[in-house]
């Protein structure tokens, strides 16, 4: 049986769509570049990590990572996946998550749509249920 392991989005800048998604989570954080990781982009040509093309978000207590990797295409419409957050005080975490640079997209009665700063929408959810 096959089990979550990965989250990935496809993306124009990885780096800071990470540090969003980092910064949004709680118990998530960009991984640490050790010296080999750092010898790997430079081996591709890369000098600065905000370059790298493929960006791993990691949890500290379990659940799935996140991948950020670059594609040269835009964001073309509305996703097929997207992923649903909950938090106990939600417009408290609406201003959180529009000031580390969401944007409030629509409005319902169990939920608001948002978008990460890459134009990828997210739920957050106003019951526990």
């Amino acid at each position: 049986m096959a089990r979550l392991h990965d989250i990935v989005f496809d993306c124009a800048r990885p780096a800071a769509t990470a540090r969003f998604w980092a910064a949004a989570l709680d118990g998530y954080a960009v991984a640490p570049y050790d010296d080999a990781e750092r010898a790997r982009l430079r081996s591709l040509g890369i000098t600065s990590t905000e370059d790298d093309p493929t960006v791993l978000v990691e949890p500290t207590d379990g659940g799935p990572r996140l991948w950020f990797q670059l594609v040269p295409e835009a964001k073309g419409a509305k996703n097929r996946v997207h992923v649903d957050l909950i938090a106990t005080d939600p417009e408290s975490e609406i201003q959180r998550l529009t000031a580390l640079g969401a944007t409030v997209q629509d409005r319902h009665a169990d939920n608001i749509v948002l978008a990460d700063p890459e134009g990828n929408e997210f739920c957050l959810s106003l019951t526990d249920s």
